[in-house]
């Protein structure tokens, strides 16, 4: 069976022309790396340089938080849509978290399909 997973392209798993793509298309995340149990922090995502038209743009960026050691990982913390020609593909979002993990980002390109950017965030 083929597993929708197996569609998200990622720095380390992109083959062939996805390789160009990397860097245009894997979401960065901007976060500290270490933050406080139950308190806010701001978390910046990017996609880019990328186009903004109708024929080629970063349609949606969805954020999640997998919680170390929490089973039926992952969480939902925002889902962020980007309409061509209007704006670029960047969001803040501020979250809490009360135990370390690891922040996702997947982003849907309209041409070039999923992409996922990571970041590990410990909390004291």
């Amino acid at each position: 069976m083929f597993r929708i997973g197996n569609l998200i392209n990622t720095r380390d798993t992109a083959k062939g022309p996805a390789l160009a793509k990397v860097e245009s298309h894997t979401p960065k995340i901007e976060a500290p790396d270490t933050v406080k149990a139950g308190e806010p922090f701001k978390v910046k995502v990017k996609v880019g340089p990328h186009p903004s038209t109708p024929e080629h743009h970063i349609a949606e960026v969805t954020i999640y938080f997998s919680k170390e050691g929490k089973p039926f990982n992952p969480v939902k913390v925002a889902t962020i849509t980007f309409e061509p020609g209007i704006t670029e593909p960047e969001a803040d979002v501020v979250m809490k978290v009360d135990g370390p993990g690891t922040i996702h980002a997947v982003a849907y390109c309209n041409l070039h399909g999923l992409w996922e950017g990571t970041k590990e965030i410990k909390v004291e």
